[in-house]
């Protein structure tokens, strides 16, 4: 039985607003507001560059230190000669490696996306998370399937 659009994205604004998660209300809210005004024609569009676009400006985000001149080359220095510095690399390369492997599991199997989209929300409002994209849901997905089909195959 089909839900109605409508009425779920009503009830994720609620959900954000008792989760005080006003990311998730505002996402909600602006999609019921392009359905409601019978703009639906943009949600190919949202859709399909929406991910781009909040990569692109949580990308601006971090880089604004550097443009702004506040990171010396000291502080750049120190991310290869220090442990931190060097576990950030480490981390960095590491999560580019899942989020590739997020896309490749997402290709071979699209509709996990629903339970990403439920995970996300659930860790939104429950864990005061942080959503940053389905990439890396699908790259901890795809690393957890890897690690419980080899440990069954033991």
């Amino acid at each position: 039985m089909p839900m109605n659009p409508d009425l779920f994205l009503v009830i994720l604004i609620i959900i954000g607003l008792i989760g005080r998660s006003p990311i998730i209300s505002t996402a909600a809210s602006l999609l019921l507001i392009l359905k409601l005004t019978h703009l639906e024609r943009f949600f190919p569009t949202v859709e399909r560059r929406g991910l781009e676009l909040g990569l692109l400006f949580l990308t601006i985000a971090v880089l604004v230190p550097f443009a702004a001149g506040r990171i010396s080359v000291k502080e750049i220095t120190s991310m290869f000669t220090s442990l931190p510095g060097i576990l950030a690399i480490i981390g960095g390369m590491l999560a580019t490696y899942m989020n590739g492997k997020g896309l490749d599991l997402l290709k071979m199997d699209p509709q996990l996306i629903i339970g990403l989209v439920i995970g996300s929300i659930i860790g939104i409002v429950m864990l005061r998370g942080i959503p940053v994209g389905p990439l890396m849901a699908a790259g901890i997905t795809a690393f957890l399937l890897k690690v419980l089909t080899w440990i069954w195959s033991r």
